[in-house]
């Protein structure tokens, strides 16, 4: 019953109406592109590495001593770090860790043929090819870091190499499944062109070094190398709470063992630091996206308030002309609130039309995925629950209003 007098309101206050109908339609088209931009950078930036990563601290140390025996330096390097006190376990890897940004790829395909058909092609998309991250490091690599095997075995002692190429790899669940898409992985022969490497286990997860998309961020396999450049990286693991003494203690044996090697203390870290180096700018663009949609909300919440407010005081005595005549303080509630309601509903229609069009923008000119439509229903209910929390406090104060006031001029 309501309705009609409600309709002929809002046709008197056309451009008042309209502009805050634009006002929840900009709103809900911003409010969703943003609440999926954060939950994409939310859901990037808590990916699993496969690590123990509380466990886990790394010191980056470099050799300036020319015609040094490397590998024997490490080994040596391995013995005295493994002998420190809370030291559970330590490796030497070459080239780095899961999000440490300094990386190593090599092409690998699942047979010769899949090589010959990329060569064709000149890519290996479509051709069965990959391009995983290459891992090396010494013998205990898969415990310390803290690795889950799924299948298959680590390596054996005679497995390692010191030069050349190694003859069998563990790779992950995910390079598993895209190269040998229809058939078991461990036990195959993976091909990269020079040699053919057997498969002898897979690991759960193992990410990338740098993220690049979701379908090939765990797409990494371990070989049973030795480091021996002057440049390696020792990857210490222990109880959480013993990782900054073991570090500290760390950098002291080694300096001490041979001081003619350079320990940059900016790659003295536990992996928890490293990881939140890694997602800094993403924790900062999450931070930005939340408090501008935060403000937006605010903005489009004042707006409601002010009008319905402005309402309020234009039609104090039509309020009071109704109460006099038997309109209850419900009533009037309800009038505001199903007005609110109306006014919300028009922009959130137009709104879910305009996330659209910002969504396709975005993914031509940004790469942002497709927005989802479970969205749309989630930002329709966030506004139309701030706008009945906005027009509460002036509906309270209409349905306050006194039927004495219709006997006034005012």
């Amino acid at each position: 019953m309501q309705m009609r007098p409600i309709l002929s309101t809002l046709r008197r206050h056309k451009l008042t109406a309209t502009l805050l109908t634009l006002q929840v339609a900009f709103t809900c088209a911003i409010v969703c592109n943003v609440a999926f931009m954060i939950a994409s950078r939310v859901q990037r930036i808590s990916v699993p590495t496969g690590m123990a990563e509380d466990k886990l601290a790394v010191i980056q140390s470099t050799s300036i001593e020319k015609g040094e025996n490397q590998q024997a330096q490490h080994a040596a390097d391995l013995a005295a770090l493994r002998g420190l006190p809370g030291v559970q376990s330590a490796v030497a890897v070459s080239y780095s860790l899961p999000l440490d940004q300094s990386e190593s790829s090599r092409g690998t395909c699942p047979s010769k043929q899949a090589l010959d058909r990329a060569e064709q092609i000149n890519s290996i998309e479509g051709s069965g090819c990959m391009q995983p991250t290459q891992y090396d490091g010494t013998p205990g690599l898969i415990n310390t870091l803290g690795l889950r095997l799924v299948a298959g075995r680590d390596f054996r002692p005679d497995e390692y190499v010191s030069t050349g190429k190694p003859t069998v790899a563990i790779i992950t669940r995910a390079l598993a499944q895209h190269l040998y898409p229809d058939k078991q992985a461990l036990g195959q022969s993976m091909y990269d062109g020079d040699n053919y490497i057997r498969i002898v286990g897979v690991v759960d997860r193992f990410l990338r070094p740098n993220l690049r998309k979701p379908g090939v961020d765990d797409d990494s396999m371990i070989w049973p190398q030795r480091p021996d450049g002057s440049s390696v990286l020792y990857v210490l693991r222990s109880a959480p709470k013993d990782r900054q003494r073991v570090l500290k203690a760390a950098a002291a044996t080694l300096l001490k063992i041979n001081p003619n090697r350079l320990i940059d203390p900016g790659r003295v870290q536990t992996y928890t630091q490293i990881r939140a180096k890694y997602f800094q700018r993403d924790i900062t663009m999450i931070s930005l996206l939340f408090a501008s949609a935060l403000g937006l909300l605010f903005v489009s919440a004042l707006g409601i308030t002010g009008l319905a407010n402005f309402w309020v005081q234009q039609r104090r005595r039509t309020i009071g002309i109704r109460r006099a005549i038997g309109a209850t303080r419900g009533n009037i509630l309800r009038y505001f609130q199903t007005e609110n309601f109306l006014i919300v509903s028009f922009g959130i229609v137009l709104g879910m039309l305009l996330a659209f069009a910002l969504n396709l923008t975005l993914m031509k000119f940004y790469e942002l995925p497709r927005l989802p439509l479970y969205y749309l229903p989630i930002g329709a209910l966030v506004l139309w629950l701030l706008g009945q929390l906005a027009v509460l406090g002036p509906a309270l104060r209409a349905a306050a209003v006194p039927p004495v006031i219709a006997t006034r001029g005012v």
